[in-house]
C-alpha cells in the first residue's frame, strides 16, 4: 500500500498560515474509479483512499509508516520568497509603473 506524507499548503481562503503546520499521511488509489450507470455516481471499492492522518511532525509520520509497513513518499512543502513590502512605495516618485487613480 503507498502512502503520501504532506504538509498541507494554506488555502486560497485564508489570509495567514493557520492550520499549515501538522503533516498529513494520505494513501494512493489502488483501484479505478468507476462510473455506475444508472445514476452516474462515480464509485470505488478502495476505502483507503478516504483515510486522512494528521501528525505533528514528519518524523511521526514516518514512524507510522515504518511500523505499519507502509510503502511511502515525502513531498516536502515548497519555501516561499516573501518580499517586504511598504505601503508607501506605491506612492514613490521614482516608481517603475505609472501610477493613476
Amino acid at each position: 500500500m503507498q502512502a503520501r506524507i504532506y504538509q498541507m499548503p494554506k488555502t486560497a481562503m485564508q489570509s495567514g498560515r493557520a492550520n499549515t503546520g501538522r503533516w498529513v499521511l494520505e494513501f494512493e488509489a489502488a483501484n479505478k474509479r468507476e462510473v455506475e450507470p444508472l445514476m452516474g455516481w462515480t464509485s470505488s471499492s478502495d476505502t483507503q483512499t478516504q483515510v486522512r492522518i494528521w501528525f505533528d511532525s514528519k518524523e511521526d509520520a514516518i514512524r507510522h509508516c515504518e511500523r505499519e509497513g507502509y510503502m511511502y513518499t515525502v513531498e516536502d512543502p515548497r519555501t516561499r520568497n516573501v518580499r517586504p513590502k511598504s505601503y508607501a512605495d506605491n506612492f514613490k516618485y521614482k516608481r517603475l509603473g505609472i501610477w493613476t487613480h
